[in-house]
This record gives C-alpha cells, sequence and structure tokens, in this order.
C-alpha cells in the first residue's frame, strides 16, 4: 500500500528573531496610535495638581483609574503666563477656586469640565480663550446626563498655541454657577467687541491682561 506524497508546501514556524521583530514592530505601532489619540486630564487631589496623559477616556472623578491607566505627574503652580491646549482637556474639580486656579485665562479649544463633589459654587467667571465645544458633568451633585455645547465651529480661528492670548479671537465667559442648576446648558455670544475690558467692566480680572485691546472679539457666555 503505497502512501500519497502532500499536495501543498508547510511553512516553518516562525524563528525566535523573526518573533522578537514582529512583537517591538507591534509594540512601537501600538505606542504611536496611543501617542496620537492621548487626551490631557488634569485635577486636583490632596491640593496636589496632577497633570495626566491619558490613552483612554477615564471614567469622571475615578482617581484611582486616572493613576493606574494614565500617565500622571505633578504640575507646578502657573503665575504669568497662561496655559494653552491643542487637544481634548478634561479638567476634574471639587471647588471654585480649584476651577478658577487650573482654568482661567487657558487657551483650549475642546474642553471637558466634572464636578467631583456636592459642593455649591459662587456665581463667578472665569475666562477661556478658543474654545468651541464644552462638556459638563454635575453628576456627582445632580443625576443627569452630560451635557455638551458647541460654540462656534468658524475655522477662521487660527492656531494660538504658541502666540497666546495675543491672537485670541473668540473669547468665553464660563459661569461657575451653572454646575449648581439642573437646567439645560446655555450660552449667547456677541460679536464685533472692540474692547472687551472696558464693554464688560464687571470682569475686573481682565484689566491685568493689556493684550485684551483694540481688536475684535467675539464674547461669549456660558450659563
Amino acid at each position: 500500500m503505497s502512501t500519497l506524497a502532500p499536495t501543498g508546501t508547510r511553512m516553518a514556524p516562525p524563528s525566535g528573531h523573526s518573533l522578537l521583530l514582529i512583537s517591538m514592530l507591534g509594540i512601537l505601532v501600538l505606542d504611536h496610535l496611543t501617542r496620537g489619540q492621548n487626551s490631557t486630564l488634569i485635577f486636583t487631589k490632596e491640593n496636589i495638581i496632577r497633570n495626566c496623559s491619558c490613552p483612554v477616556d477615564i471614567q469622571d472623578c475615578d482617581y484611582s483609574l486616572a493613576s493606574l491607566l494614565c500617565s500622571c505627574k505633578t504640575a507646578l503652580l502657573w503665575a504669568t503666563e497662561p496655559l494653552s491646549y491643542s487637544g481634548h482637556l478634561t479638567v476634574w474639580f471639587t471647588d471654585a477656586s480649584a476651577l478658577g486656579l487650573l482654568l482661567n485665562f487657558t487657551l483650549v479649544q475642546d474642553l471637558k469640565l466634572s464636578l467631583c463633589s456636592a459642593n455649591t459654587l459662587p456665581t463667578a467667571y472665569l475666562a477661556i480663550c478658543g474654545l468651541k465645544r464644552l462638556r459638563i458633568n454635575t453628576e456627582a451633585k445632580h443625576p443627569v446626563p452630560e451635557q455638551s455645547l458647541l460654540i462656534h465651529s468658524e475655522p477662521r480661528e487660527k492656531p494660538m498655541w504658541h502666540t497666546g492670548w495675543q491672537s485670541c479671537t473668540y473669547v468665553s465667559f464660563l459661569d461657575m454657577a451653572l454646575f449648581n442648576r439642573e437646567s439645560s446648558l446655555r450660552s449667547y455670544s456677541i460679536e464685533n467687541v472692540a474692547n472687551i475690558a472696558n464693554n464688560f467692566p464687571s470682569f475686573s480680572d481682565l484689566k491685568t491682561f493689556p493684550i485684551l485691546s483694540n481688536k475684535s472679539y467675539v464674547v461669549t457666555f456660558i450659563y
């Protein structure tokens, strides 16, 4: 009885060297994709500011999960120049002073704010430059779904991450008291504002930023 020869050719398994190269390539590709998708998360914990780069969305106010999945470092307080963020920024906060410290005069286009306590916030305004989209989460205070607001979608806002407020065209004022209410997030805008500090004298903090003058702005109030 004769034995039939195999009709196909079986490929030899990869050698140890080939497996090592494949593994290294996979790690490099994954690292590249992760870097491109990372978002910034900032929060205060025990009077310490943590600045994190996260490859995935973290459940709001889950500090332990953020420390586990994100690359976090302690951030220093800034005193002279406002910070800027070119990508998505999430801020977890527990009170008005913490939010003001983390966000006032910040340059950011895509922002999410999550209140991580049941504290009542005062009627006080934060100035934000270049804001296009805002999301807020108040689940720690009110059991309502996350809200989202599109401020503007104009492409004429030029990149400003290296030029600061001098190139800012859109300025948003966010009322921190909105976190006390269960009503819908609302806003209204005023165009062609020539001098913000003179037109809105109640915002005393603007007087410390002389660059906000002699220019046409779109001013949005979020409440």
